[in-house]
């Protein structure tokens, strides 16, 4: 796998437990024990998770005293969302012109047909 930010974003969005944690810290920081309460998986799979998202820079974690929340980083989810809309405007060219091409082949059978 790469390890270039973006593919790590894209990697950790894979996974819809990550995907879920991402959308509980949007609310706000919370804790490991918080944000493993709606699923049925162990403490030791939603650290992993974690593990993955904060490699993956779209979490940090803090510290203060016997209390470590974990907190949303957006820089990352930022990069991802500005990479889909840039590649978003080539892949909707290419469609049109897809559909043009298409659409003049279907009219020249349709010709090819009545002659």
């Amino acid at each position: 796998m790469a390890n270039d930010p973006l593919s790590l974003t894209f990697a950790a969005l894979a996974d819809p437990t990550r995907r879920a944690v991402l959308v509980r810290l949007a609310e706000g920081e919370a804790t490991v024990n918080e944000l493993a309460a709606p699923f049925d998986i162990s403490l030791q799979a939603v650290s992993k998770h974690l593990k993955v998202l904060q490699a993956a820079g779209l979490i940090s974690r803090g510290r203060e005293a016997q209390y470590r929340p974990c907190h949303l980083e957006p820089a990352p989810l930022e990069a991802a969302t500005d990479w889909i809309a840039r590649n978003r405007q080539i892949w909707t060219e290419r469609f049109d012109q897809l559909d043009r091409h298409l659409e003049l082949m279907g009219r020249e059978q349709a010709k090819e047909k009545g002659a």
